[in-house]
């Protein structure tokens, strides 16, 4: 173990950037390149052997390495080093297979046949069947708090069954269409049939577990049966580094080659200074704001096509992400599978939004002018600044707004259901998905409180469409009432920011967080510095 105890964290929780690149130092090895690189590639030829060190923000002592309780980014990389799922999303959010070889659905779209491709585990031995459906079951367990047990509702896993070892056959509640979705769900990973101590874990990705403490440091080492093929790197360790100060410095001392989530003025600041790579992966959080369209103002759609247009989108990109990102239209996964791109970009028209606001009833000149709430938060990056660039464009409109700066802690909870008006974020994740869990009449986060029968049938008949193009229409007509009357004004869509050597190659700077290419460090190389 190339960790140092206690001592490191609390030097890093103090946030100083040459104490914390000093406390990371201790984590392994020198600055420059180790683990011994066997090979001499250039830039385009990747290059085998090396220690690569990727530092992330992390949950603490109480870490683990289960990755059915995947929720942090670096839970979430460190499950990708060392599991599979049977798919995962690629850049625009399809799904791709990964231990599944192949599926394919029955007519009524309500049982599904995966097979798997051959692969093994790290001890040798094959992934199987009964390792899926011991991984799903355990994951719907009804007394353990799994994060992908919400996907994986729609499968009935009492009925499903595994007629061989390389063929699941799952038989769905509902007919669903988009069941590969399920499939390549956060945290959905392949664990071994039985498997519950993870100390030690036992996995089926591109790097298998050599050491562990928990908050502190993940090393893994190159798996060579991998199925996909042996990483190019010969070591991989994970370093928590919850300061993005902490982060960037050790990345600029040489005490780690990768940086994750780092802010847009530490880009804007490194960018162009030659000593480290500054990566953007575009579109991978979605940004915007949540008007309640069951109270007033918000529940008459006049007021809500108004604040549509109050909005100056790029301003809001150019203020609150320092011009990370670009411009949205009031609509959830611009480049996605199935977005309506063919909707008009809406653009900022004042006058027609106080056309609106005097039809609705809400005229300043006469007194009757609109006052409202926009709750806002530290919570996450330019929430503050957003609202408060908002009030600034609403005031041009006649309107008022006040905003109300809430607890970081409970954000997402008191603003789920209370207000009328606050920032939201989102990160990727398929627009079948999103108009599941949050626009619906029994979504579990619907937000908005948008609730109407008639857009809940239109989701259920593309679940039963097995035509793509047929479904796309639908999903078209659905992206249409959102973008006419729904309750997400989606200004932009940020950029997420990594950091890197100038020794690093091979990190895909167009993958979304969380997709296939995301964390891919078994794609991953060291040049010679």
């Amino acid at each position: 173990m190339r960790t140092t105890g206690t001592s490191r964290r609390t030097v890093l929780a103090a946030g100083g950037g040459a104490a914390a690149a000093l406390a990371l130092a201790a984590c392994g090895g020198s600055a420059g390149v180790t683990g011994g690189g066997d090979g001499k590639g250039g830039d385009g030829t990747p290059r085998s052997g090396g220690r690569l060190r990727a530092a992330f923000a992390g949950g603490g002592a109480n870490e683990t390495l289960d990755p059915h309780l995947t929720n942090l980014f670096a839970d979430a990389a460190r499950a990708k080093a060392l599991f599979d799922k049977l798919a995962e999303f690629g850049s625009d959010m399809s799904p791709q297979p990964r231990l599944a070889e192949r599926w394919e659905p029955n007519d009524g779209l309500d049982l599904w046949t995966v097979t798997l491709r051959e692969a093994v585990w790290h001890d040798g031995t094959p992934v199987t069947a009964a390792d899926v459906l011991y991984s799903y079951r355990r994951i719907a367990d009804p007394d353990q708090a799994f994060r992908a047990k919400a996907a994986l509702e729609p499968i009935d896993l009492d009925a499903s069954e595994a007629p061989d070892d390389r063929t699941v056959v799952f038989r769905l509640k509902r007919p669903y269409a988009e069941f590969p979705n399920v499939m390549a769900a956060f945290g959905a990973y392949i664990v071994q049939d039985g498997a519950e101590d993870f100390t030690e874990p036992v996995g089926c990705g591109p790097f298998r577990f050599a050491s562990f403490t928990p908050g502190e440091s993940l090393l893994v080492t190159r798996f060579d049966d991998y199925w996909e093929g042996a990483a190019h790197l010969a070591e991989l360790e994970f370093v928590i580094a919850d300061e993005e100060s902490a982060r960037i410095n050790a990345l600029l001392g040489g005490q780690v080659e990768y940086a994750h989530e780092l802010t847009p003025a530490t880009a804007r600041a490194h960018e162009n200074g030659g000593q480290v790579q500054i990566v953007r992966l575009a579109n991978s959080a979605m940004q915007g704001f949540v008007l309640k369209t069951d109270r007033p103002p918000f529940d008459d759609k006049r007021v809500r096509e108004a604040f549509f247009l109050i909005a100056d989108r790029q301003e809001l990109i150019d203020g609150a992400l320092s011009g990370a990102g670009e411009i949205g239209n009031d609509l959830f996964g611009k480049g996605y599978q199935y977005y309506a791109d063919g909707i008009p970009q809406r653009e900022q028209d004042l006058d027609r939004a106080r056309a609106l606001l005097r039809e609705a009833g809400y005229d300043p000149d006469d007194g009757t002018g609109l006052t409202v709430t926009l709750d806002t938060s530290p919570v996450a990056t330019g929430f503050v600044e957003a609202a408060e660039i908002f009030k600034s464009q609403a005031e041009q409109a006649g309107v008022t707004v006040e905003v109300k700066v809430g607890n970081a802690e409970t954000y997402w909870a008191d603003t789920l259901d209370g207000g009328m008006f606050s920032c939201t974020r989102s990160g990727t994740m398929p627009i079948e998905s999103h108009i599941s869990q949050r626009l619906l009449s029994d979504s579990p986060t619907n937000a908005t409180q948008w609730r109407h029968a008639d857009f809940d049938d239109l989701y259920r008949q593309a679940q039963a469409t097995s035509d793509e193009t047929e479904r796309a229409a639908l999903y078209e007509r659905m992206q249409r009432r959102l973008h006419s009357e729904g309750g997400f004004l989606v200004w932009g869509f940020a950029d997420w920011i990594v950091g890197a050597a100038g020794t690093v190659r091979g990190i895909a700077g167009d993958a979304p967080a969380n997709t296939l290419d995301w964390a891919r460090f078994d794609r991953v190389w060291l040049a010679e510095g």
